[in-house]
């Protein structure tokens, strides 16, 4: 009696000796991203079918094949440019394309609907945070959680305040005056994003300077996405750096000697045990449900009460090995399979192509960059000053000047290091807070 195991590699050689032609075997092992060629080709089809009914549906299955299709499509784009490739050009793809093309109104309106109303409506962007935050603290060893997040409040704060320094100076030479290069260009870039940042200081100022917050909200909006924008870019550029020097990069660690995450992390066990998966998964759901509380009573950032949360179990020794082990699983397959397709979500219903261009102009464009560049710059060299990775703690500095949670998604993403998510999120969160309080301090002490 025949006893051999079917596996996918036996399967492959069976029909290589076949009948089955080589091409056809090629063709089924080309992926667009995580999608094989085949059926790729099969959503475009069906995609293309709703659209010309007239109507695409907008049940999740439907939505998550638009998402998947769109992101990686973008994504590939991206991937193929000669050394635009590797500073981060599919991260960049990815979110910037769908945003010309709903602008543009190139994006079919029903599809544009599904992925507005899906995006809006699910909020999945915070599934994708949790999943990704749980996951990379659970899995992380246990020291460098407790040095890390320690450690990197001083490149983070030293960092802020030479940016907010280097920035208002050169806007100042440049005819902005510094009343203006600071509140408007150089807080918004530091103030944690659109949500927890831009709307925050919209409303602070418009309620010291007696002004309409939708007018100031519009001036303070364009330096956040491209501030955003230059940290990707930068991002990407520390990456490559990275590739050609390996002694500037702990490739996600922050300090030598030491795993950023736990060591089975880098290559997956052979065997997967479904039901410790399924826990890691609606462990990363609950402790999202228990910062969503806090921020019901407390009025605290759920993500930032939600990692507290996730330092506090791992800390306390209450996550298991196998906990562990299925929680980087879950980080693994968020951050592979589901990166892309949020960003393309991003792109179409939260990045507005039209406030983005507004801000294109010279001076503008100066001040940004100054600014986010000595802000990683900053990061770099008292990083390495400290014993830490230098490209890890400019990243995690970066991060302090993009846009939020998506901000944090594309810039890590760019940068090929997702694992520091932990980290990214007290240098957007927590960083902008303090930098949305102190600027509100200051306006309020000018009027």
């Amino acid at each position: 009696m025949n006893t051999t195991t079917y596996t996918p590699a036996n399967a492959e050689q069976q029909a290589a000796g076949s009948s089955i032609p080589r091409l056809c075997l090629k063709i089924a092992r080309t992926r667009i991203g995580i999608v094989p060629l085949p059926v790729y080709v099969l959503l475009l089809a069906l995609i293309g079918g709703f659209v010309a009914t007239g109507k695409v549906p907008n049940d999740i299955c439907v939505s998550i094949a638009i998402l998947t299709v769109g992101g990686f499509s973008c994504a590939e784009l991206g991937k193929r440019l000669p050394y635009f490739r590797n500073i981060g050009a599919a991260a960049i793809f990815a979110t910037f394309i769908p945003s010309y093309l709903a602008f543009s109104k190139l994006l079919p309106a029903p599809v544009l609907k599904n992925v507005v109303d899906f995006t809006k409506s699910t909020n999945f962007l915070y599934l994708f945070i949790s999943s990704i935050i749980v996951g990379s603290i659970l899995s992380m060893d246990r020291n460098v959680l407790i040095k890390g997040f320690l450690k990197i409040f001083v490149p983070l704060a030293i960092g802020s305040v030479v940016a907010g320094a280097v920035g208002t100076a050169v806007g100042t030479l440049l005819g902005l005056g510094p009343y203006h290069t600071f509140f408007y260009l150089v807080a918004p870039i530091m103030a944690g994003g659109v949500g927890e940042g831009a709307i925050p200081l919209s409303i602070g100022y418009a309620g010291i300077l007696g002004q309409e917050q939708g007018h100031i909200f519009a001036e303070v909006l364009p330096p956040v996405m491209l501030g955003s924008l230059t940290a990707i870019l930068l991002s990407g550029m520390l990456n490559s750096l990275g590739k050609k020097r390996p002694h500037l990069t702990g490739q996600g660690r922050l300090q030598a000697g030491e795993e950023a995450i736990a060591p089975q992390a880098e290559s997956l066990p052979g065997q997967f045990d479904i039901a410790n998966i399924a826990a890691a998964g609606i462990t990363s759901i609950s402790l999202y449900m228990v910062g969503m509380m806090c921020f019901r009573l407390f009025d605290f950032p759920a993500p930032v009460a939600m990692l507290f949360v996730a330092v506090m179990f791992k800390l306390s020794r209450l996550v298991s090995p196998q906990l562990q082990q299925s929680s980087y699983i879950v980080y693994k397959f968020f951050s592979t399979a589901v990166t892309y397709p949020l960003l393309f979500a991003i792109g179409a219903s939260m990045t507005p192509w039209d406030k983005l261009v507004s801000a294109f102009n010279v001076v503008n464009l100066t001040v940004i960059v100054s600014t986010v560049a000595s802000l990683i710059a900053t990061g770099f060299f008292v990083g390495r000053r400290m014993n830490m990775y230098p490209i890890e703690t400019a990243i995690i500095n970066a991060c302090h000047s993009g846009q939020g949670g998506t901000g944090d998604v594309a810039i890590l993403t760019a940068a090929e290091r997702m694992q520091l998510m932990p980290f990214a999120q007290i240098a957007t969160r927590i960083g902008g807070a303090i930098t949305v309080t102190l600027t509100l301090l200051a306006m309020s002490q000018l009027h």
